[in-house]
C-alpha cells in the first residue's frame, strides 16, 4: 500500500519525514552514528532483509544524509558516513532515544547510554528552552507562517491562532 507522500505538503516536518521518517532509516543512522558504518554490519546489528536495507541506503545518500567513501583500493569495500546534513539530525536522534528511555524503559533500564567522547559523562537531557534558559513546553510555543507558507498554511495557523485568543 502506497502512502500519501509527504514531500508536497507545505511543511518542513513532513518534508523531512519523507526523507528520515520511517523506522528502518531512523535506526540505520542509529547504527553508523555509534560506528557501525559498513553494509554487512548495518545488517547484522538490525536483521533488516538485504534488499531493504539497500534502498534505505541508498535513498539516504541520494538525500545527501549519508556519503558512501570507499574504504579498500578499487572501492570494493564501502562505508557510510554522516554527511553535515545527516550530523544535524544527531539532536532528533537523541530526543527520540531520551524520550524513550524516560517513557518506556524507564530510568535504570536505558539500553544503550549517550556520552561525551572524551569523558564518561552522560550527555544531558535536550530540553527547550527560551533565550534566558527557561524551560519550554508545547504549551509555551506558538507557529506562526514563514517566508515559504502557502496561503492554506497561513490560513490554518490564522485560525488556530484565533481559536486560542477565542
Amino acid at each position: 500500500m502506497r502512502r500519501t507522500p509527504f514531500d508536497t505538503m507545505n511543511c518542513s516536518l513532513a518534508n523531512a519525514l519523507d526523507q528520515i521518517g520511517d523506522w528502518w532509516t531512523l535506526l540505520i543512522l542509529r547504527e553508523v552514528i555509534i560506528g557501525c558504518d559498513r553494509f554487512d554490519g548495518i545488517q547484522a546489528a538490525l536483521g533488516i532483509a538485504r534488499n531493504i536495507l539497500t534502498v534505505r541506503l541508498t535513498k539516504l545518500v541520494e538525500h545527501g544524509i549519508l556519503e558512501r567513501q570507499s574504504i579498500s583500493p578499487g572501492g570494493k569495500r564501502t562505508a557510510y558516513r554522516l554527511t553535515e546534513k545527516g550530523g544535524e539530525l544527531l539532536p532528533a536522534l537523541l530526543a527520540l532515544m531520551q524520550w524513550g528511555d524516560r517513557w518506556i524503559s524507564g530510568k535504570g533500564r536505558e539500553p544503550m547510554i549517550a556520552t561525551e567522547a572524551a569523558t564518561p559523562r552522560r550527555l544531558p537531557r535536550l530540553i527547550l528552552r527560551d533565550a534566558k534558559g527557561k524551560p519550554l513546553g508545547a504549551a509555551d510555543i506558538r507557529f506562526r507562517p514563514g517566508p515559504g507558507a502557502r496561503p492554506a498554511t497561513k490560513s490554518h495557523l490564522d485560525r488556530l491562532q484565533r481559536s486560542r485568543k477565542g
